[in-house]
């Protein structure tokens, strides 16, 4: 059974991505995630390109339920009581103070669930100096030190997708789990906290490692000089990637599929050290070589040298790659209001089945009728404490 999480429900107060994304995984794990969303535009990656339901939040927010409540209004906050007290887990990425500001304190969400998990996501943690600070993905990496193994000095600006907001989350993804392995177990719930700072220098412990044991200050070329990896331009204007990593086979090969044996016993690359420590001279080397021939012809020869490579592929690209449509990374799911659309599975198999993908990204408030009536019609509302 692929829907490890089935019977779990999941409230979710999360906007943009961090808790998108931690939602969105427990989704696709089988988990009941419904996401409380203001009645004013909802959640604002709605808004990044389209009708209220934009590329950014539907990337975000499959396999989920929305309903509309205002936070700011009794009734909205007796509903979102009711779904709390119901609920396996709580998922927020409010900043510090306003759960408590809602009157849901730690010790309240205590007293009428005491079996809930519950996972704050914030950008710095719920105490320090950076406390009340806004944190966005810029700021989590550059924090980390993410940025500086990313940005060149000589000619900075950032580039690449959300690194910080997407690891953030699935760290967070990953304490909810051990939490819920916990409450199997025993009956009770527990708070989970991440925060994004804390998150992307967890994602980097090679680097903090190299320094503390070496004094190696990492800079953007010296993993890729390490690992020798390279990115290489070939004649018809398509780029390629080569990564050579530790065993000498793959160097040996490297050589024989460009024809230049003689580069063996060249003083600056004759030995792995000498190749990291002349990193950028070889790079050099092989621009020149690789200018020469086409992507498909030194794919070719790559390959048959068993030199670990691939194209370095545009996003169009990888959608019509042989081994992506042979996995069935991508599915099609029907939205009954915007038609066929593409989705992305979950990269974990579970006895061999992929999970739940029937469930588009839902429109703002979809479910608030439907939800309403399954668990707040009848409900006893406690007065608020």
């Amino acid at each position: 059974m692929s829907q490890v999480l089935e019977g779990t429900l999941v409230i979710e107060l999360g906007t943009m991505i961090t808790a998108p994304l931690t939602g969105m995984m427990l989704g696709d794990l089988g988990a009941r995630v419904i996401k409380v969303e203001h009645p004013k535009g909802g959640d604002p990656f709605r808004g990044y390109r389209g009708d209220n339901y934009s590329p950014h939040f539907a990337g975000y927010n499959r396999n989920k339920e929305s309903i509309q409540l205002d936070l700011q209004s009794e009734e909205g906050l007796r509903d979102l009581r009711e779904l709390i007290r119901r609920a396996d887990v709580l998922l927020d990425n409010f900043r510090p103070g306003v759960l408590d500001r809602l009157k849901l304190t730690d010790d309240a969400l205590r007293e009428f669930n005491p079996g809930l998990v519950h996972c704050s996501i914030t950008g710095f943690g719920s105490r320090g100096p950076y406390r009340d600070r806004p944190a966005y993905d810029a700021v989590g990496v550059a924090l980390s030190g993410l940025s500086s193994l990313l940005i060149d000095r000589d000619n900075p600006y950032s580039s690449g997708p959300t690194i910080a907001d997407n690891v953030t989350g699935m760290y967070a993804c990953y304490g909810i789990l051990g939490a819920l392995l916990k409450k199997a177990s025993t009956g009770k719930g527990s708070r989970v906290e991440t925060n994004m700072l804390e998150a992307s220098v967890a994602f980097i412990p090679d680097s903090f490692a190299s320094y503390t044991m070496h004094n190696i200050v990492s800079h953007p070329r010296t993993r890729v000089a390490s690992s020798q990896s390279y990115a290489l331009m070939c004649s018809d204007g398509r780029l390629i990637a080569v990564h050579l990593s530790i065993p000498d086979k793959f160097w040996e090969g490297l050589l024989t599929a460009i024809e230049k044996p003689e580069l063996a016993a060249d003083e600056q690359f004759n030995s792995r050290e000498k190749r990291v420590r002349n990193f950028e001279a070889l790079t050099t080397v092989l621009a020149g070589v690789f200018k020469t021939r086409t992507r498909a012809e030194w794919y070719q020869r790559l390959e048959a040298h068993d030199v670990p490579c691939a194209p370095i592929y545009s996003i169009p690209e990888v959608l019509d790659d042989s081994q992506i449509k042979y996995l069935g990374t991508f599915y099609r799911m029907h939205h009954f209001k915007l038609g066929d659309l593409t989705g992305v599975h979950r990269p974990v198999l579970i006895d061999g089945e992929r999970g739940p993908a029937t469930m588009p990204a839902p429109m703002l408030g979809e479910h608030t009728e439907a939800i309403k009536a399954e668990y707040l019609a009848q409900a006893k509302r406690p007065e608020m404490p």
